[in-house]
């Protein structure tokens, strides 16, 4: 584990740089048993924004009591090393589970299938399967990078990533899912459509469940 500042007013808790669902699961565990105590605030703790690997601390450095802060994170690091992986601690509290409904109708759709030598109907099948997790929610406001995708729908970006992806596209990226919240450029492999304003309440941590429309 490595303890940084990102410039004067963000500390951040860093287990490495690989995607993996263990580590994700353990900072989305720290990430939610922080967010539910009081009095990160009185320490100066403005926000805790999570990352598959990451956990970043913001706060006010006119105010922030980092001695305090230190402690009570790394403490938290601490006790998540000394139990399983992944395992939730006390005082975590789970997230949200939230349905979308997919009109399976993306562009890529045909390609995902391809490079994967699998059936078109297979792929939705196959997608619709995981609950997903969200790991972390960036890019663009409100769009959710989530772990879980099945191995066998891991389809590597576009060569040259699209100008323009519509909001509510449902995308694969190598091995991520995600949601584009408004349109934007990418170069995600696009397997669908869902209604942008569902992305609007979800937070790291939540349980995405795809269903088809």
């Amino acid at each position: 584990m490595k303890t940084y500042f990102i410039g004067e007013a963000c500390l951040c808790w860093s287990l490495g740089d690989s995607i993996d669902k263990e580590i994700s699961e353990r900072i989305l565990s720290i990430y939610r048993r922080l967010k539910a105590m009081p009095a990160l605030a009185g320490m100066g703790v403005l926000d805790l924004v999570p990352s598959y690997n990451a956990l970043a601390v913001h706060v006010d450095p006119a105010t922030a009591r980092l001695d305090e802060i230190k402690k009570t994170v790394g403490t938290l690091f601490e006790e998540s090393e000394a139990t399983s992986a992944g395992a939730s601690g006390a005082g975590d509290v789970p997230g949200k589970t939230i349905v979308i409904p997919v009109k399976y109708t993306g562009e890529d759709l045909n390609r995902v299938a391809e490079i994967n030598g699998l059936s078109v109907s297979e792929v939705i099948r196959i997608h619709q399967e995981p609950d997903y997790t969200v790991a972390m929610v960036g890019f663009l406001p409100h769009f959710p990078y989530m772990i879980g995708l099945d191995p066998r729908l891991v389809t590597p970006r576009l060569d040259s990533p699209r100008t323009k992806v519509p909001a509510g596209a449902v995308g694969i990226g190598g091995a991520q899912a995600g949601v584009y919240p408004s349109e934007s450029p990418g170069g995600w492999n696009l397997i669908g459509e869902t209604d942008p304003e569902l992305l609007i309440p979800i937070e790291p941590g939540d349980t995405i469940r795809f269903k088809e429309a």
